[in-house]
């Protein structure tokens, strides 16, 4: 009985330990990696990161107009979350989805890209959500 409750405490000390891991820490902007302020100062050119943070696994910064950007630890994007009147910018969508996006619901614009492990999801400015695969081709559609 003794050995049970050992394993069970020690079993919870370690899933508290990687919860507690798990959590999001801010960091100061020079601890970003170099691929994530490349992306950026090429893709938000003269927007300056007000905040950053960093979980396990991935950093999550906010620039000052309220733009969300999320990369993986090697600081490639995983996740633009554009705030309001910004739009993502049409070089970090893929050809194909912006060409449908255009033809299909013209006067909208992306406001939220999200690589998942099936594609890419969309967010238009309308609020309709997008499911692509990873050659652009749609796949669903939320409203």
């Amino acid at each position: 009985m003794k050995k049970i409750k050992f394993f069970l405490m020690a079993m919870i000390c370690l899933v508290v330990s990687n919860v507690a891991k798990a959590d999001d820490r801010p960091i100061l902007v020079e601890q970003l990696p170099e691929a994530a302020k490349s992306f950026i100062q090429t893709n938000f050119e003269g927007l300056k990161i007000v905040y950053a943070e960093k979980d396990w696994n991935t950093y999550e910064c906010m620039l000052e107009n309220g733009t969300k950007v999320e990369f993986d630890r090697k600081g490639v994007w995983k996740k633009v979350d554009c705030e309001g009147m910004n739009t993502v910018p049409v070089a970090l969508v893929p050809a194909p989805i912006q060409q449908y996006v255009n033809g299909s619901f013209a006067g909208c614009s992306v406001m939220k890209i999200d690589k998942e492990y099936y594609g890419y999801d969309v967010e238009l400015s309308n609020e309709i959500d997008l499911k692509f695969s990873h050659q652009g081709e749609l796949m669903g559609m939320d409203d």
